[in-house]
């Protein structure tokens, strides 16, 4: 799919220069390429993968060339989404698991006879990271849920991101301990329930996925940001979405027009309830009298 995508936008932008010059079209082109480029080292991961386990004819530290190499490019990919204000969270990922990769392959040779808890030791320095901030979003988002001058919405968006964040690191963890434990031959757990944490931990990655920022415009050529193309391709949900607008819209001007009576003469009549003050405003301006504009011309 991302090489579909990328030849279908590389040929969009070879047959309509103008589109060139549309915002920051040239940064998004770049960093399609850039990674798609990353999915092709993946993908031939992937394939020495597989035929290192039908075949057994190579090597494992030749299988995971085309992953010490990903690591060292996803360096400079990094700086250069920083940059550009792109995200890079894979790319992030990468880079800091470049001696990972190289440990796993050492002892998938038995070059090195470690321990898998030595072996993953440079996971463990990420995760332990990861762990410190966790426990400083769930600190702060508790502070702040009692502080009161902070607004609700930013307490919610900080109790949300401890929740997510523990919901990622935490399960991660467990799951890289029990894996361990396994292949130290210390526990006799079945593999489906050692990947139960792993799979807690992918599936809220995926619901981060939502609230990431924009992707990029030019995968299939669409130049505009996929929300916006699918309300443009598909009508009904745009119609769906301007009669749940329109609703809205009426209940609110139907709550707005109870106000209390006015009198004769154009006098404001005085409500019995404290809420009337939205209410007389709205009165008063309706008093007011719109005189047109008149437009004295200056003669020749």
């Amino acid at each position: 799919m991302a090489v579909c995508g990328a030849v279908v936008g590389s040929y969009i932008w070879w047959q309509h220069p103008q589109y060139r010059v549309e915002g920051e079209s040239y940064i998004h082109y770049k960093a399609m390429m850039v990674s798609v480029a990353l999915h092709l080292v993946l993908l031939m991961f992937e394939m020495l993968l597989c035929n290192k386990l039908e075949t057994n004819q190579h090597m494992w530290m030749l299988v995971f060339v085309p992953l010490i190499f990903l690591s060292v490019i996803s360096i400079a990919v990094c700086i250069w989404a920083f940059r550009h204000d792109k995200a890079f969270e894979m790319e992030l990922f990468c880079a800091v698991s470049v001696l990972q990769f190289i440990f796993i392959g050492l002892r998938l040779d038995l070059i090195v006879t470690w321990s898998w808890v030595v072996v993953f030791i440079p996971t463990w320095i990420v995760l332990s990271v990861a762990l410190i901030g966790v426990l400083y979003a769930v600190i702060l988002a508790i502070m702040l849920l009692k502080s009161p001058d902070i607004i609700p919405e930013q307490r919610r968006g900080n109790v949300y991101s401890a929740i997510i964040y523990t919901l990622l690191v935490v399960p991660l963890l467990t799951w890289l301990i029990l894996l361990c434990d396994k292949l130290d031959r210390q526990s006799d757990q079945k593999y489906l329930v050692i990947c139960l944490p792993l799979y807690v931990s992918l599936v809220t990655l995926m619901l981060m996925c939502f609230g990431s920022k924009g992707g990029n415009h030019w995968w299939f050529g669409i130049r505009k940001d996929f929300c916006q193309f699918l309300l443009g391709v598909c009508p009904l949900l745009q119609e769906y979405g301007n009669i749940s607008y329109s609703l809205q819209r009426n209940d609110r001007d139907s709550s707005l027009t109870a106000r209390p009576p006015r009198g004769q003469h154009g006098e404001m009549c005085k409500s019995e309830s404290a809420s009337s003050t939205k209410g007389l405003i709205i009165c008063e301006q309706e008093l007011r009298i719109a005189i047109p504009v008149v437009s004295i011309e200056t003669p020749d």
